[in-house]
């Protein structure tokens, strides 16, 4: 027979990491389950990669057309969750005021940014491993430092987790919403993704390639098509744009 008090009731929050863990799994669920989500993050970059990659739409210089395109559509991914669907999605949980009751429970509102970030990374490399296989399939060869790859992947992940967030805290839902599809369509046509930046007036590159979206294709091209090393320039372009982005929405972002 147990002792007395085996079974005793033990108040208390449950360990942090089993927390976030159990909320990053809940906001991945609800990010999956999402159509408009889906859309963003899975459905426009396949549809994307197989079109351009099968009609000769843009010039996209000597080669396979999907060697240049695959990298472009895995930076489009990205961005598509880490900035986009974050955005959104964070931006009507504060409006609706779901941000404001997780703040009051025991999980302690960084860790619920962890949460959220650990659900971002989790949906990038199911994002990443599709896209992949279906790259590979209309006849890929990528080449290059995987080290390099996934350092572009992560500061392009925090890059725009920030600015994503800062929006999403700064903004009410609805120009959340608005604004962060028009800039997904602005940075999808002129951030390097499809349309190559030497197409476009060179006083526009000089801009363009400062954008985190164009630092993450380039960086991305260099090193799986051209088989470049470590990209430098485009690791610091990502890397201010995460420490800004990240920096403001810690001090800017508003629960209520």
């Amino acid at each position: 027979m147990s002792a007395a008090g085996t079974y005793t009731p033990k108040p208390g929050a449950a360990p942090l990491p089993r927390m976030i863990g159990a909320q990053a799994a809940l906001e991945t669920k609800m990010l999956l389950r999402n159509g408009e989500q889906l859309l963003l993050t899975v459905v426009i970059p396949t549809l994307l990669l197989v079109l351009f990659s099968a009609v000769d739409i843009v010039d996209t210089g000597e080669g396979k057309a999907v060697d240049f395109l695959a990298p472009g559509i895995l930076a489009l991914a990205v961005m598509s969750t880490a900035f986009t669907g974050q955005a959104i999605a964070t931006g009507f949980e504060r409006r609706y005021g779901v941000l404001k009751r997780l703040g009051a429970s025991p999980l302690p509102r960084w860790a619920l940014m962890a949460a959220k970030t650990l659900s971002v990374l989790v949906t990038e490399v199911l994002q990443i491993v599709l896209l992949t296989v279906i790259a590979f399939a209309l006849g890929w060869s990528p080449h290059g430092n995987p080290f390099a790859v996934l350092l572009l992947l992560v500061l392009g992940t925090a890059a725009f987790s920030g600015l994503g967030l800062l929006m999403a805290g700064t903004l009410k839902a609805e120009a959340t919403l608005a604004a962060a599809n028009l800039v997904f369509l602005l940075l999808l046509v002129g951030g390097g993704v499809i349309v190559p930046l030497d197409k476009f007036p060179d006083a526009a590159q000089s801009v363009l390639g400062l954008l985190p979206i164009s630092a993450l294709s380039d960086g991305l091209r260099d090193v799986l098509q051209d088989g470049a090393g470590m990209p430098w320039r485009d690791l610091g372009i990502l890397a201010v744009w995460a420490v800004l982005g990240l920096g403001a929405a810690g001090k800017l972002f508003r629960w209520e």
